[in-house]
C-alpha cells in the first residue's frame, strides 16, 4: 500500500520508512526541510514538504495514500504543551479526513505509567501529568475504530535506542554527564525505564498497519525495566566518569520524571502478533559507546 507517513526522517521515522519500503510498501514522508526531503527520498520514499502545524499537507497526504503512520512530534521539552497541542491538532485533522474510510492510523504513543505496577496493553493510557495530553491524543486515535478506521497506537518507552544515533531518555543522562564530568541517577535510582531498539520498533510499526485491528493497542517494549541506576554505570563505564545521586533539577525541565518507576511489558503484543524484539539492548547500545559529540 502507499503510506502516508509524518515525521519520515525523524528517530523513528527514519527507520521506519526503509522498513516499509523492504517489504513493499510505497511511501509518502512529510519532510520540513531540504534536507530531510533528501534523507527520505535517498531511502526510496517520495517527500512531501509540511510539517504537523500545516494541516493542509496532512490532508494532502491523506488524500494520497492508503495508509498513514503518525511519528512526528515535537521533541522541544521546554514547551512541551505546546508540542502537545500541535498534536492534538493534527491527530484530529488525520481522524476527519480518514473517518469512514477503513484506512489503517497508527499513531505513536506512550507506555503508560501505573503506579506498582508493570504497564500492560490492557492499561489505559496515561491521561494526566505533564506528558498526559500525549496519552489523550492516543485516545482519540483508538475512538476512530467506531468511525470506519482501522486505527491503532503503538505506544513507546522513554528510551527508543540504536547505537550512535539515538538514545531517548538516556540522550539526557548522556548529554549531563559530558556537562558535568558526573553520570548520574535520581534518588537511589532504583527506577526502571522500559526501552526498544529503533529498529525493532520500525518492524512494530509495520505489522501495525498491515495486520492490527480498529482499536488495537500495541507495546514497542523489548526491555521491561532497566533500573536508572544501572544505565548511569553503563555510561559511567564508557565515558569513565563517577557515578553518583543527584537532585532531578539537574536534568532540566523533564528531571521529575526522572524519578518516576515506569516498566512495562510487550508480552501480549508478543503473542498477538508474533513480534520478537531482536536488536541489541539499551544496557548493550550504552556500553558500547559511540555517544553523540555534547553540542
Amino acid at each position: 500500500m502507499r503510506v502516508f507517513v509524518t515525521g519520515a526522517s525523524g528517530s523513528i521515522g527514519s527507520v521506519v520508512v526503509p522498513e516499509l519500503i523492504a517489504t513493499g510498501h510505497e511511501v509518502l514522508g512529510l519532510v520540513r526541510s531540504d534536507a530531510a526531503a533528501t534523507a527520505v527520498a535517498a531511502a526510496g520514499g517520495t517527500p512531501l514538504r509540511g510539517d504537523l502545524t500545516d494541516l493542509d499537507s496532512l490532508r494532502t497526504g491523506v488524500a494520497q495514500a492508503d495508509g498513514v503512520i503518525n511519528l512526528a512530534f515535537s521533541n522541544d521539552w521546554s514547551n512541551l504543551e505546546q508540542g502537545i497541542a500541535e498534536e492534538a491538532r493534527a491527530v484530529q485533522t488525520l481522524a476527519a479526513e480518514l473517518a469512514g474510510s477503513g484506512k489503517p492510523f497508527v499513531h505513536a504513543g506512550l507506555t503508560p505509567m501505573v503506579p506498582e505496577h508493570t504497564s500492560t496493553e490492557d492499561d489505559p493510557d496515561t491521561t494526566n501529568g505533564p506528558v498526559g495530553g500525549r496519552g489523550r491524543n492516543s485516545d482519540v486515535v483508538l475512538r476512530l475504530a467506531a468511525q470506519g478506521v482501522r486505527s491503532s497506537v503503538v505506544r513507546l518507552p522513554r528510551s527508543v535506542h540504536q547505537r550512535g544515533s539515538a538514545y531517548g531518555f538516556c540522550s539526557v543522562l548522556i548529554a549531563a554527564a559530558q556537562k558535568t564530568g558526573l553520570s548520574a541517577y535520581v534518588g537511589d535510582g532504583t527506577q526502571r525505564w522500559p526501552a526498544v531498539n529503533r529498529l525493532d520498533a520500525a518492524r512494530l510499526f509495520r505489522i501495525a498497519l498491515e495486520d492490527a485491528a480498529p482499536g488495537t493497542v500495541l507495546h514497542a517494549v523489548a526491555d521491561e525495566g532497566d533500573t536508572m541506576r544501572s544505565l548511569a554505570e553503563a555510561i559511567g563505564g564508557v565515558l569513565a566518569l563517577p557515578v553518583e545521586s543527584a537532585p532531578p533539577e539537574r536534568f532540566g525541565l523533564i528531571g521529575h520524571l526522572f524519578a518516576l518507576d515506569m516498566p512495562s511489558s510487550s508480552a501480549l503484543t508478543q503473542e498477538r502478533f508474533g513480534w520478537e524484539p531482536t536488536h541489541p539492548s539499551l544496557i548493550d547500545d550504552l556500553a558500547a559507546g559511540d555517544y553523540p559529540a555534547l553540542g
